[in-house]
């Protein structure tokens, strides 16, 4: 905050500290005084007169094409004791940070035409004195310096399964990572007591050879006539996170020619023009939309029927293999081409 503002009110979010408020607003003490507030959402089921419009989705933004609805959130602050009144002096603070880690801001940038509000169902609009935007970009080295999914393979017509790669996500050494033995339970270790609710959970993941939170594992299932037939299964292998609204997305040529997804929703991205390769999946809300952490339930799958394009399909040469998997935003480490299951000698037969 600039000066000797102080945030008054604020509906639809809350600051996470008050600060030491020396002032009071209307016989109130102003809710922060803080002169770099952290502004956290507030949870669904909100108290109503804490409540704005698109507001309360418990820090959980989804992508725009899993459901716009949930893709933005929204609040209101009245800030005082920070100028005479004179909208041409109005400021906004600088340094803006999103929470979520991998993200930087820019400057807020002032826009030419001020935001207009609906009343009466459209018949009247309101305007903002002034609007301002501040963009923010996504890092995936940022993020994390180190993967966090890896991807592993296997097909019917081969008894080879391709793991995941080595120290994909890091490697299995006791004195660097936290993680589970077989047959151990997360409560065995001690998770730490952070005072904080919002606070991340620590990193602590099943002990393997990748050593990632997340595997994604592309199984080629069955060959028919005009079909075939694929099985996608996502493991949360984190001891203490479960993933909520987590989205899947896919680089595969065949992906133009879906037939059938079973128990997941899919949209294509078609970042490529007319040929359309790389699509998005995540789950089915109040069935699969959450994956839970580690443990019995902590995975979701999903099967996809595709057309054998003429000309274009092939199981030779691992075609049959994505060509780039990300998991919520993150790029999942591949097994090198060279060694994707290899077809057999004999002849493959397809059902019908």
């Amino acid at each position: 905050m600039a000066g000797d503002e102080v945030i008054n009110y604020i509906a639809g979010a809350e600051a996470k500290e008050q600060g030491v408020c020396n002032r009071t607003w209307g016989g109130q003490r102003p809710h922060c005084c803080l002169k770099n507030p952290v502004i956290i959402d507030l949870n669904p089921g909100a108290p109503y007169n804490k409540q704005v419009a698109n507001c309360c989705k418990g820090g959980v933004l989804s992508s725009l094409i899993q459901d716009p609805s949930t893709a933005a959130a929204s609040f209101q602050m009245n800030v005082g004791l920070g100028g005479n009144g004179n909208v041409s002096n109005l400021m906004l603070p600088g340094k803006f940070r999103f929470g979520s880690p991998g993200y930087s801001c820019g400057n807020p940038e002032i826009i030419d035409q001020p935001t207009k509000f609906p009343e009466d169902r459209g018949r009247r609009w309101t305007q903002a004195l002034k609007t301002w935007k501040v963009i923010c970009t996504f890092s995936q080295f940022q993020a994390s310096p180190t993967p966090t999914c890896c991807v592993s393979l296997s097909a019917f017509y081969s008894p080879t399964i391709i793991k995941c790669q080595t120290c994909s996500c890091g490697c299995c050494e006791p004195s660097q990572s936290k993680c589970l033995k077989a047959g151990e339970m997360p409560s065995a270790l001690l998770q730490p007591k952070d005072k904080d609710p919002d606070a991340e959970p620590p990193l602590v993941v099943m002990c393997s050879i990748h050593m990632c939170p997340i595997q994604v594992h592309w199984h080629v299932k069955q060959s028919y006539k005009e079909y075939w037939r694929l099985k996608i299964t996502i493991t949360n292998l984190n001891a203490y996170k479960n993933y909520s609204q987590w989205n899947l997305a896919v680089k595969h040529p065949n992906l133009q020619s879906i037939a059938e997804v079973f128990s997941f929703n899919y949209r294509p991205l078609n970042i490529s023009g007319p040929f359309n390769d790389t699509g998005l999946f995540w789950g089915i809300q109040k069935y699969n939309d959450m994956l839970l952490q580690m443990g019995e339930n902590g995975f979701v799958q999903t099967e996809l029927i595709l057309h054998k394009d003429l000309g274009q399909f092939t199981f030779n040469s691992g075609w049959a293999f994505p060509r780039r998997i990300y998991f919520d935003g993150q790029e999942c480490v591949m097994p090198p081409p060279d060694e994707f299951p290899s077809l057999p000698k004999e002849r493959i037969k397809a059902y019908k």
